[in-house]
């Protein structure tokens, strides 16, 4: 899937450092749906300096923009993402380095985590390391049902730590360890019975399947999205009776709003909802 791109200002990105083509896609249709795309298939999409700060890049100027009511996360090529570029790692070999390669790929993932709005993982092929932490990362992936995934890093002697952090937080524990632990691969259909991933859909359905949630979702408020959103991950990191007095109060702030208003009266009247344009969290 091949997606246009949309210039935006890249001062966060050393000069030294960019490309002469894009290495993310940008591109926005008229309903707000965002496509940020992986554009080196010759490395597999590896997240290299220049990636992560390009997917940082776009992910800060999305997140300012109310117009955005999805995003769709794809990649170029036969490999959704092959982890970091190993390559690059090797030149660099200081705990220095390392440590900010990983607090910047660290800070990228909590971004999408972040956002107000869903981001769905388009998986059309492969996704090992930090790559597959990047699907686990995002609010809902479909994948192609050739596509496969793991956390192999262990097969090099390097542990992937940080990809088990999202990898835990889809998956039961059990599932999880194994896979950080063999660095096998998974397929699709185990990935989706494990809660990697949400649908597998065949090669050339995959477009059609992420549409199925694209529409389902901007049908709805953005505000209440963002908001459950929001909550949703707050909440799983707390204690029960934590979870519970933020919950109650999200849906009380909720129901204030005039988009809430507007859906409880329109079930009342039977009606279709007239939904606010701009309808803002209280």
């Amino acid at each position: 899937m091949k997606a246009a791109s949309v210039s935006v200002e890249s001062a966060s990105i050393p000069k030294a450092l960019e490309a002469e083509e894009p290495v993310v896609l940008r591109h926005q249709d008229t309903r707000g749906v965002v496509t940020l795309t992986l554009n080196r298939p010759q490395a597999f999409n590896a997240l290299s300096e220049v990636v992560l700060a390009a997917l940082q890049r776009d992910l800060d100027v999305i997140a300012k923009d109310e117009s955005v009511r999805v995003i769709v996360l794809a990649a170029e090529g036969k490999a959704f993402c092959a982890g970091h570029d190993l390559k690059e790692m090797r030149k660099k070999p200081s705990l220095d380095y390392y440590e900010r390669l990983f607090a910047q790929c660290s800070q990228m993932m909590l971004s999408v985590q972040r956002l107000p709005v869903p981001v769905i993982a388009r998986v059309q092929g492969i996704a090992t390391a930090a790559g597959c932490q990047l699907v686990a990362m995002c609010d809902l992936a479909v994948a192609s049902r050739t596509a496969r995934f793991a956390v192999s890093g262990v097969n090099l002697g390097l542990f992937c730590s940080a990809p088990g952090v999202a990898l835990s937080r889809n998956v039961l524990r059990k599932a999880a360890f194994e896979m950080l632990v063999t660095g096998e691969f998974i397929s699709a259909e185990e990935a989706k019975v494990r809660g990697l991933i949400n649908r597998v859909a065949e090669p050339e359905q995959l477009d059609a399947e992420i549409e199925k949630l694209v529409v389902s979702i901007i049908s709805k408020p953005r505000v209440a999205v963002a908001m459950g959103k929001e909550l949703f991950y707050r909440q799983i990191e707390l204690d029960i009776a934590a979870a519970y007095e933020a919950a109650a109060q999200s849906m009380a702030c909720n129901m204030m709003n005039e988009a809430a208003l507007e859906g409880v009266q329109a079930f009342i009247d039977k009606r279709p909802p007239r939904w606010p344009q701009n309808a803002k969290s209280p």
